[in-house]
């Protein structure tokens, strides 16, 4: 097997092994994905198709929200007809909602279609998703906003939560489209975004995912961030700078979302070919994560963490994972440590010590607690460690294991004997625990 294969061949096995953790947190979640007309009218719908079938296939439940502005428009245009809207939301009158129930029927078929292919050769092949939906959204009307009448223009006001679950428990897949009928019999058009929050909220969503027209949200220095708080998001709705027009209509409802229950809203670029796999199976993920509360926070260690990493490296120690550290060296070594804490609470831990003369730094004591070893906590901690590493310019960063070899390898370190560690961490190495050294290049 030549080189470039059998390094393509370890970065899938790895990435495998990487995305079994998630797969097995997501069977059985109910993830509601949300995307407007420009996905479902352009080449992405396919890929689109093909990410989902997958997700199913996984065990998640999902229920897919479909928008169609750009149809809407499309239709208005052809008969004639101009597109209205205030405070970016589409005045509806008789003659728009014709159109608006003519390109929904349309682009629901068509996304449909997508959904139930079944052709060899290709990711969905000898798979059939059950498309299901329902008279699930009771709609009123919006009514006069700034002297302006919306019209059949609708508002969600209740959803028949028990009728999707039911669904959902038949390992259907649910597509809802954004129309509304009142308890007279009238038909709203709703917005997809709310329809989408309303939805997530009732059902009680693990995820809420908005394809949208930008990476995620982009800091002053247009970098992408991988995850905000409710709070700090709404601030940045506040400021208006940098968001785009998708950004506008669904920050809100990520918002209010995350603040009505739903554990995460996920913002990720629609043109990004296979963004909803990068997103949930990998540790990085490709776009912008909403919660209520910050998922984790990243600290230096104090003295008064001490208490608490005792705590944690303790039964590590006595299973023979760590090496045994006594509170006193702690103290006196504290400074060299990161700590992870969540909701306050210390979930992992790793320390940094450096060997200047031949600069390279050891990796110690990196350790999360069982039931966040899932959450990539540990591969932060390493980056953590490795931004220390490298603004102290070490070369090397080096680790002793006897337990996470494996781990180590799929990080891009490499196996090499106790003589080539430094000259002062050589001279400690402790040839009864025999610990394999692994070192990376920084």
């Amino acid at each position: 097997m030549a080189a470039d294969e059998v390094d393509t061949t370890a970065s899938f096995v790895a990435w495998v092994r990487g995305a079994a953790p998630y797969i097995h947190a997501f069977r059985g979640r109910t993830f509601v994905i949300a995307f407007g007309g420009e996905v479902a009218n352009g080449e992405s719908a396919q890929r689109l198709a093909y990410d989902c079938n997958l997700l199913a296939a996984l065990g998640i439940r999902l229920v897919l929200v479909h928008g169609a502005r750009p149809q809407i428009d499309a239709e208005l245009l052809r008969r004639g007809l101009e597109p209205r809207f205030h405070n970016g939301l589409r005045v509806t009158d008789a003659a728009a909602l014709e159109c608006v129930k003519a390109a929904m029927a349309v682009t629901r078929i068509e996304v449909e279609a997508l959904l139930s292919q079944g052709l060899p050769n290709t990711p969905m092949a000898g798979s059939y998703m059950r498309v299901t939906g329902g008279n699930f959204i009771t709609a009123r009307p919006v009514g006069v906003v700034d002297g302006v009448d919306y019209q059949y223009t609708g508002a969600v006001r209740k959803i028949i939560a028990d009728e999707i679950n039911a669904d959902l428990d038949q390992h259907n897949v649910v597509l809802i489209s954004p129309l509304g009928v009142s308890p007279a019999g009238e038909i709203f058009n709703l917005s997809m975004e709310e329809v989408a929050e309303t939805v997530a909220v009732a059902l009680k969503a693990e995820k809420l995912i908005y394809l949208c027209d930008a990476p995620g949200l982009l800091d002053a220095d247009a970098r992408l961030i991988d995850s905000v708080t409710a709070d700090d998001a709404e601030r940045m709705l506040e400021s208006g700078e940098g968001l785009t027009e998708d950004m506008h209509l669904f920050l809100p409802c990520a918002i209010r979302a995350v603040r009505r229950g739903v554990a995460r809203v996920h913002l990720i670029d629609r043109d990004k070919d296979g963004g909803l796999l990068l997103e949930f199976f990998t540790h990085a993920g490709v776009g912008t994560v909403v919660s209520r509360a910050p998922l984790f926070r990243l600290r230096e260690a104090t003295v008064e963490d001490v208490g608490a990493l005792v705590a944690l490296i303790t039964p590590m120690e006595a299973d023979g994972t760590l090496v045994r550290r006594g509170r006193e060296l702690l103290e006196q070594e504290i400074e060299r440590f990161t700590v992870v804490e969540h909701d306050g609470v210390l979930v992992g831990c790793a320390a940094l010590y450096p060997f200047s003369e031949d600069n390279a730094a050891e990796l110690a004591c990196l350790a999360v607690t069982p039931e966040y070893r899932r959450a990539g906590l540990g591969d932060q901690l390493l980056r953590r460690i490795e931004r220390r590493a490298r603004v102290q310019r070490m070369e090397r960063l080096f680790v002793l294991t006897t337990r996470t070899a494996h781990w180590f390898r799929e990080r891009g370190f490499s196996e090499i004997g106790p003589d080539a560690l430094p000259r002062q961490k050589r001279e400690l190495y402790n040839y009864q625990r025999r610990s394999k050294v692994f070192v990376k290049q920084l």
